[in-house]
C-alpha cells in the first residue's frame, strides 16, 4: 500500500461507520471515519501483525456482539 488517500474496506457500507487506512511517509495510518481527527500511526510490520491477529480471531473476545 503506497497511497496517501484514505481507503476503506469493500465490506464497509456507504455510511460513515468504518475504519479507513492509508500510508504516509512509510507509516500506516488508521482512523474511524466518523472520528476523522483521531489518527493512529504504526509501522507496516506492526500493522501486518495486527491484521494477522484479526484474521486469526485473536480479538473477538473484545467485540460487543449484543449490538
Amino acid at each position: 500500500m503506497t497511497s496517501t488517500d484514505w481507503q476503506k474496506s469493500s465490506y464497509s457500507t456507504s455510511n460513515d461507520e468504518c475504519v479507513e487506512v492509508r500510508t504516509v511517509d512509510g507509516l500506516v495510518e488508521l482512523r474511524e471515519s466518523d472520528s476523522g481527527n483521531v489518527i493512529i500511526r504504526t509501522t507496516p510490520t506492526k500493522f501486518a501483525k495486527f491484521l494477522q491477529g484479526v484474521k486469526a480471531s485473536e480479538f473477538d473476545h473484545h467485540a460487543d456482539f449484543a449490538g
